[in-house]
């Protein structure tokens, strides 16, 4: 079986039940395994290199704007793999390729291939991908396995966090600047790790916030995640970042709670290292020692009060 993954979280997945082999196309943003790297780019971004945040979010307003996607598929390498299997993803245009920019390139596909398509939005949901993708490959037996472990981490998480009291009051911020409330399974994350995310809305996108808004729920705990970005990367956006007015008299910020993360390994991506972000959640808000912190996932922020 060929099979082109037109998500990073796909791409994981495809690694983790064995059919590394079988991968035949990815996109620019799959790294992992690192030995994703090496299979053919047949999905790019529209997007220039090297934008801030802010120039980021004004680029995909644009591109929103004209009604044009974010992505450029390759055609030409499409046609030449041959693919049996595409596996895509509804549940955000901005985050990756979707069927709807596949719609125009399918006639030009023979054989035409199976198309997959997921939308994400709990973690349930996630671990039914995982189950899904399995079917579709012949590799439903260890896609069953893969989610009992995943499951069987998840309880364990939640059986210490269960243990801790009081829930600290969590937010979660998907974008920097400007600032976005993590959404999707982000809430129903913390609340597993034993946190009170009193923005984040579980199950719905992420959303625009204002920072009055985000100061005001007073958190205990402030976590950078934005989406697509590894903790070196996320930290030196905040660091960029123009501090709101009131920042000082966060509670986060006095307790010195403050952090970014890798967000792009184990936040954004619906896939199997979301057992992982649950661990890194459970260090944070509760500093337990009973699950490993992983290596270069977070960064502890000194940011400076605003003027």
């Amino acid at each position: 079986m060929r099979i082109c993954s037109f998500l990073p979280s796909s791409t994981e997945l495809a690694y983790a039940l064995g059919l590394g082999d079988s991968l035949a196309g990815v996109t620019f943003a799959c790294d992992y395994p690192p030995e994703a790297r090496q299979k053919p780019v047949v999905v790019h971004s529209k997007l220039r290199h090297g934008l801030s945040a802010r120039e980021i979010d004004r680029e995909v307003n644009d591109f929103a704007a004209r009604g044009e996607s974010l992505y450029r598929l390759d055609i030409e390498k499409l046609r030449a793999i041959q693919p049996d299997l595409i596996i895509t993803q509804d549940l955000c245009h901005v985050c990756a390729a979707s069927p709807a920019d596949l719609g125009a390139l399918l006639p030009q596909l023979s054989p035409a291939p199976r198309v997959l398509s997921l939308r994400p939005r709990r973690l349930a949901d996630v671990w039914q991908d995982i189950l899904t993708v399995g079917e579709a490959t012949g590799r439903l037996t260890e896609a069953k396995e893969l989610v009992r472990q995943i499951e069987e981490r998840m309880e364990r998480v939640k059986g210490i966090a269960e243990k801790e009291s009081p829930r600290p009051r969590v937010a979660c911020l998907e974008w920097v600047d400007p600032p976005f409330v993590a959404g999707h399974w982000v809430p129903e994350m913390v609340e597993i790790a034993g946190g009170e995310d009193l923005l984040g809305r579980a199950g719905e996108p992420s959303y625009r916030a204002s920072w009055d808004q985000i100061l005001a729920s007073r958190p205990e705990i402030i976590i950078f995640m934005p989406c697509g970005y590894n903790v070196t990367q996320a930290a030196r956006e905040v660091e960029a970042m123009g501090l709101p007015t009131g920042w000082s008299e966060v509670p986060a910020v006095r307790n010195g709670r403050v952090y970014a993360v890798d967000a792009t390994s184990y936040f954004s991506r619906p896939g199997p290292r979301l057992a992982d972000g649950l661990e890194i959640l459970l260090n944070l808000i509760h500093g337990a020692n009973e699950v490993p912190m992983h290596a270069n996932s977070v960064v502890k922020l000194s940011v400076p009060a605003a003027a």
